[in-house]
C-alpha cells in the first residue's frame, strides 16, 4: 500500500527530471529562478542547476518522509494517519514539479506572470493540505505542531478542525484573488491569516482548558 506513494514520488521526480532534458537545449545559459510581487525575475541560476535543485529537494523529501516515522518516539508514530501522511507528501512533491515546469516555462522566454502563478500554486497547496488536516493526529513533524498542540490531544484535534477550514479557506480566496489578478501581496496575506488563525487558536484553547483544569 505504501508503495504506491513512493512509486508516484519518483515517476514526479523523473517528470522534472525528462521535462528539463526536452527543452535543456532551448534555455539560455542563466534562467530565473525567483521572482518578486510584480512578477519580475530576481534571481537567477546556471541552466545545469535545474537538474539538481528542486529534483533534488524531491528526492531529500522522500528521503525525509521514509525515515521520520521510525526516528518517532513511541506514541508518537504516523501509523494512525499514514495514508494521510503519505498524502501530504505526494502535494508537495506534486507542487515541486509544477514549480520546475513553470522555470522552465519562463526560461524558454515565454511571456508569463511566474511570481503570480508560483503564489496561486501555494494557494492551491493550502487547499489541498487543508483537506485532510483534520485527520494528521499528533507528531513531531507535520501539522500545526505548537507548544499547546504537541502538550495536550485535545487541542491538537481541536486546532487541526480549524485548520483544515482555514487552510482551505485561505487557498480558495488566494487562488481566487491571483486568478483575477489582484495583488499578489494581499494574496499571501490571505494565505499567511489562514495559517496564523491556528496557532493562536491553539493558545487560546489551551488556557481555557487550563483554567477549568481539564488539561
Amino acid at each position: 500500500m505504501n508503495r504506491k506513494y513512493y512509486v508516484t514520488g519518483v515517476l514526479l521526480i523523473a517528470a522534472t527530471i525528462v521535462a528539463t532534458a526536452i527543452v535543456y537545449s532551448r534555455l539560455p545559459n542563466m534562467v530565473p529562478v525567483h521572482w518578486d510581487f510584480k512578477g519580475q525575475a530576481n534571481g537567477y541560476s546556471p541552466k545545469w542547476e535545474l537538474f539538481l535543485m528542486l529534483p533534488g529537494i524531491m528526492a531529500g523529501i522522500m528521503v525525509l518522509f521514509r525515515f521520520m516515522p521510525w526516528l518517532s518516539p513511541q506514541r508518537w508514530e504516523v501509523d494512525s494517519f499514514r495514508s494521510t501522511y503519505l498524502y501530504i507528501m505526494l502535494v508537495v512533491l506534486g507542487m515541486m514539479t509544477c514549480l520546475q515546469i513553470v522555470t522552465l516555462w519562463a526560461g524558454l522566454g515565454t511571456q508569463i506572470n511566474a511570481g503570480r502563478i508560483v503564489l496561486g500554486l501555494v494557494s492551491l497547496l493550502f487547499a489541498l493540505l487543508g483537506n485532510v488536516l483534520g485527520k494528521v493526529r499528533r507528531n513531531f513533524y507535520i501539522g500545526v505542531r505548537t507548544p499547546w498542540t504537541l502538550a495536550n490531544e485535545r487541542v491538537w484535534n481541536a486546532t487541526h478542525r480549524l485548520a483544515a477550514q482555514t487552510f482551505v479557506l485561505s487557498g480558495l480566496v488566494g487562488l481566487v484573488m491571483t486568478a483575477a489578478g489582484l495583488d499578489n501581496r494581499a494574496a499571501l496575506a490571505v494565505l499567511i491569516t489562514g495559517a496564523l488563525i491556528p496557532v493562536l487558536y491553539s493558545l487560546i484553547l489551551y488556557k481555557q482548558l487550563e483554567r477549568a483544569g481539564q488539561l
